[in-house]
């Protein structure tokens, strides 16, 4: 069996992890080995595209398609050197 050490861990986490291994009756270290076991057992995510998250994340509030806007041709630009 592999050990691991932890250091500068944050005293809020450390009294929480102290407080819930006492509810559990475990010790700190039996504890947090079932946390870690736990939290890595799951399935990683699959990454998408940040594009197709944000669409999915709207397009059931109604789509996103966009009236297309009228346009008029390009104007010639304005000579300011010849012109008055």
């Amino acid at each position: 069996m592999a050990s691991i050490t932890i250091r500068n861990l944050d005293k809020d986490v450390k009294k929480r992890l102290r407080v819930q291994a006492a509810l559990h009756g475990h010790s700190m270290e039996e504890e947090a080995r079932i946390i870690l076991k736990s939290a890595l057992s799951r399935e990683p995510r699959e990454l998408e595209n940040l594009a197709t998250a944000i669409r999915a994340l709207f397009e059931p509030l109604g789509g996103t398609e966009l009236p297309e806007v009228p346009r008029e041709p390009i104007r010639e630009p304005k000579n300011f050197w010849m012109e008055p």
